[in-house]
């Protein structure tokens, strides 16, 4: 019996293998050069197999996960967030900063009142599970197009509440993926506000990579030129404390 296999799974199965093989490889220098060689590779094939702007595939309603489980942080630890998550969230805020012409400060009632983006999509974790959820909220690029994004820039940042490990998360993608139609900022997950497991009250969810680049609890937005002020230098925090896969894009 032959299986097809999807470009999507393909893609998924590759960048698993680079995560997993290669975070104790990259430990040492010509590691390191073998790994971002590989990198490099993996997002050149990416491209070049589909479009710039070539959408994930999205799914019906009937085929949406009944359980959609938490990854990473399953909630910030600060009595700022217990008090927001006892608020609903009303005092939350997201900047947009960095490189752009007017920074922005949107509250929870600006976010919703944009255009909004639903999307019905698989979320692929390196952990190897995978959840198909419907996500709502608007485009990151209706917010940089409305910040002005600024000639140097080349990369969105993203910056978080939550710590893992006594650390504070981050995440990073290039100006590709950041203006991506499916690059949206989620506020809904199947129809309701996230859930604190989920990241709420905003989360990333970026189609085309694998699960930790969706950035959660989000604060801030911020477009910087290049990635070495960043944390260690690699573009995230996984990227910097275990060697994973910068691009990771499925």
């Amino acid at each position: 019996m032959k299986y097809a296999i999807g470009r999507r799974s393909l893609l998924a199965g590759m960048s698993a293998l680079f995560v997993g093989a290669c975070s104790k490889v990259a430990d040492s220098s010509v590691g390191r050069s073998l790994f971002d060689a590989s990198q490099r590779w993996h997002q050149s094939v990416h491209r070049s197999l589909a479009d710039r702007m070539a959408l994930a595939k999205e799914y019906s309603k009937a085929e949406i996960s009944p359980f959609f489980r938490g990854n990473g942080s399953l909630t910030v630890d600060t009595p700022e967030y217990e008090a927001s998550v006892v608020n609903q969230f009303k005092d939350w805020t997201l900047e947009v900063r960095g490189l752009v012409d007017t920074p922005l400060t949107l509250t929870m009632e600006n976010i919703r009142s944009l255009t909004q983006r639903t999307q019905i999509t698989r979320h692929d974790c390196v952990e190897g599970w995978s959840a198909i959820g419907e996500w709502t909220g608007p485009q990151l690029s209706t917010l940089l197009e409305a910040a002005g994004v600024q000639n140097d820039a080349k990369f969105a940042v993203f910056r978080c509440a939550d710590t893992l490990a006594g650390r504070q998360y981050y995440e990073s993608v290039d100006l590709v993926d950041a203006m991506h139609p499916q690059t949206i900022i989620a506020h809904e997950l199947n129809g309701e506000p996230l859930e604190v497991q989920n990241g709420a009250p905003l989360r990333m969810r970026i189609e085309r990579q694998l699960g930790y680049k969706h950035a959660k609890y989000l604060t801030a937005i911020e477009l910087v030129a290049d990635l070495a002020d960043l944390g260690e230098g690699e573009g995230g925090y996984w990227e910097d404390r275990a060697g994973y896969q910068w691009y990771a894009g499925i």
